[in-house]
C-alpha cells in the first residue's frame, strides 16, 4: 500500500468517528500547510488559583495561521512547573497534549493547583505540519484563608484609623473654638462671701 492510499483509508477511518478532534484532524489534512503559527492565549493569563477550594478556570489557546484563520487540528502541550507553585493534570502528569477544534482552540482542562500559594508559569508550545509557536502563561495559586485574614487585618486598620483621624479633628475643633490656646481646664469655684457683725452701736437718734 503506498503512503497516499494509506493516508486517504487514514482520513476515511477518521471522518466516520463521531470525534471532534479527529475530524478537525482529518480536515486540516487536506488544507495546504501553513508557513507561520501564531499562538494566542484568549483566556486564563494572570489567573487566581485558589488552593483551598481547588477550582480553577479552564485556560484556552487559539492557534492561528500566517493569515491569522484558525488552524484545526494542531497539537498543542501545557507544561507545568517541576517545583514550587504548580500543580497536576487529571492523570497526575504535569504535561497535558490536546488537539485544537475546527476553531484553532485547546482547553487546558483537568488542572489541579497544588498547596503552594504564588506565581508560576506554563510553558505552551503548538505544533502543525513542521510549524511550531509557543507562548508562556503566568498565574497564582492563593491560600483562600490567608487572603481573607489579609482582608479583614486590612479592614480594621483602616477602621482604627477613622476613628483615630474622628478623634484628632475632634480635637482641632475644640482648639481653633479657644482661639488657638491649649483646652481650659474646669473652672475654678469661687470662694464664699463670710459677712462679720461688729460691735453694735448706741446713740442719740439722729
Amino acid at each position: 500500500m503506498t503512503l497516499r492510499a494509506f493516508t486517504s483509508a487514514l482520513l476515511t477511518i477518521l471522518l466516520g468517528l463521531e470525534l471532534p478532534a479527529a475530524r478537525a484532524w482529518a480536515q486540516a489534512q487536506e488544507q495546504p500547510p501553513p508557513s507561520k503559527l501564531n499562538l494566542i492565549i484568549v483566556e486564563g493569563e494572570g489567573a487566581i488559583n485558589n488552593v483551598k477550594q481547588r477550582s480553577v478556570r479552564e485556560p484556552i489557546v487559539q492557534v492561528e495561521d500566517e493569515n491569522h484563520k484558525p488552524v484545526a487540528g494542531a497539537s498543542v502541550a501545557f507544561l507545568l512547573p517541576g517545583n514550587g507553585a504548580s500543580g497536576t493534570f487529571a492523570n497526575g502528569s504535569r504535561l497535558l497534549t490536546v488537539m485544537t477544534d475546527q476553531n484553532g482552540r485547546a482547553v487546558m482542562n483537568g488542572f489541579t493547583p497544588n498547596n503552594v500559594a504564588g506565581k508560576m508559569q506554563i510553558r505552551v508550545t503548538a505544533s502543525f505540519r513542521g510549524q511550531t509557536a509557543t507562548a508562556v502563561m503566568t498565574q497564582t495559586n492563593v491560600l483562600a484563608a490567608a487572603a481573607a485574614g489579609g482582608i479583614a487585618a486590612g479592614k480594621l486598620i483602616a477602621i482604627l484609623a477613622a476613628v483615630g483621624g474622628a478623634a484628632a479633628a475632634g480635637v482641632a475643633v475644640a482648639v481653633t473654638r479657644n482661639g488657638g490656646s491649649s483646652p481650659a481646664g474646669p473652672t475654678p469655684t469661687p470662694a464664699p462671701t463670710v459677712i462679720s457683725p461688729g460691735s453694735p452701736t448706741v446713740g442719740p437718734p439722729r
